[in-house]
């Protein structure tokens, strides 16, 4: 790992570029050069990078009140409850700082209903390869390669099964199952879609055995996928829900929602310093408001389709693989061509993109990105994989 800053924990391998302001789709660094930027901090910057709206609301707010503390309320946190439950099938938000706090939140949730109403029952069926976060519980959640054998003692209680396999997740039931936990699109493994018949039987199980539905939406919500929330499109109605990344419009926040029936939190149990502060609310009504504005998220599906055509012509180009996903969180399968190579000769092109997988590229641009902004993507995605690999013919983009 680069030792340039010897003051910053090393935990990721960072090039030393250092960016200094960015606005919608891009990012500038000191040198003055800019970067054409398709993952926006991992789907954090919903509406790109200091979108007017959420730099709007955070001054105005930062004039009146920053953090009267989370023990009393203030007209931010009220407001985007209001928002979230209005448009959602939930009755209460509990706000965090981050998603993996919010999958936290929902795992305690669960589990304290559980031991209210199910006889102790504290079991939670998650699935191989999915995501929930970096706290000790939400690791134990997590079903990547590995993760149970870091920082041990593992917290318990977490039965892996595979996704969208329906017969797994019956067989994995007894009477200590407590609920299902799952990410309608598995982000980390490579933006790979549950099937509507899976969700359809998922939900069928759930409430045969009276088991909790939590579906994470850190990755999928706030219009991501074309529609406000992911289940909008499966048809699906969640228990419990986690929010994060784009909810916020490019600040730390996240939330916690659930119908009236499985809120049993007693004071004390659950909190947070800076939880539902109105800086960060603030920020999230405004981007709420502009994804509700008329049009906006018809707008991410026809930009969706355009990005999904124009990744299916580099498909074809360079005899590469699928591409899947919904709304503007796609992926393309690079076959025989390491993914992580291509991007990082994107990013010598100044184009910053995410391999999540060997062979896979993820893509999450702004919701607001121009399909001008699309092409030039695909200029630069074209000429990296040129420069990764020979094989496939090059393409007119």
């Amino acid at each position: 790992m680069s030792d340039l800053h010897p003051y910053i924990m090393p935990i990721i391998d960072r090039p030393s570029t250092i960016f200094v302001s960015g606005k919608g789709s891009w990012l500038e660094d000191e040198q003055g050069t800019l970067w054409l930027d398709f993952i926006q901090g991992w789907a954090v910057n919903s509406l790109g990078h200091c979108h007017p709206a959420v730099v709007s609301a955070l001054q105005k707010q930062a004039e009146s009140l920053l953090n009267p503390s989370p023990a009393f309320y203030n007209k931010a946190m009220i407001g985007l409850a209001q928002q979230l439950t209005a448009n959602s099938v939930f009755d209460e938000v509990f706000f965090t700082n981050s998603g993996a706090e919010a999958n936290e939140g929902a795992i305690k949730l669960a589990r304290k209903w559980g031991a209210i109403n199910r006889e102790g029952a504290y079991k939670i069926i998650t699935f191989e390869h999915g995501f929930h976060g970096r706290t000790l519980a939400t690791m134990a959640a997590t079903g990547k390669p590995g993760w149970d054998e870091l920082f041990p003692p593992v917290v318990s209680g977490f039965i892996k099964v595979p996704y969208n396999d329906i017969s797994a997740v019956e067989a994995a039931v007894d009477n200590d199952s407590l609920a299902i936990m799952l990410e309608l699109i598995q982000g980390e493994a490579g933006v790979i879609p549950a099937t509507a018949e899976f969700l359809h039987e998922l939900s069928r199980l759930a409430r045969k055995h009276g088991l909790l539905l939590i579906v994470d939406e850190v990755q999928t919500g706030m219009g991501r996928t074309g529609t406000l929330f992911a289940y909008e499109q499966f048809g699906i109605e969640p228990d419990i829900m986690t929010l994060g990344k784009g909810i916020g419009g490019g600040v730390p926040l996240a939330a916690l929602l659930t119908k009236k029936r499985f809120s049993c939190f007693e004071p004390g149990d659950q909190g947070g310093t800076f939880n539902g502060n109105p800086l960060v609310c603030a920020a999230g009504q405004a981007v709420i408001d502009t994804l509700l504005q008329p049009g906006f998220l018809d707008s991410v599906q026809r930009k969706s389709a355009y990005l999904s055509d124009r990744l299916g012509e580099i498909s074809q180009a360079f005899q590469l693989g699928k591409v899947r996903g919904k709304g503007l969180l796609l992926a393309l399968d690079t076959g025989q061509i390491s993914a992580p190579n291509i991007a990082a000769k994107a990013f010598k092109q100044g184009l910053l993109l995410n391999a999540p997988r060997p062979d896979t590229l993820r893509f999450m641009p702004a919701l607001t990105v121009s399909e001008h902004e699309i092409d030039q993507m695909i200029r630069r995605l074209c000429a990296s994989i040129e420069g990764s690999h020979s094989v496939g013919r090059k393409m007119d983009a």
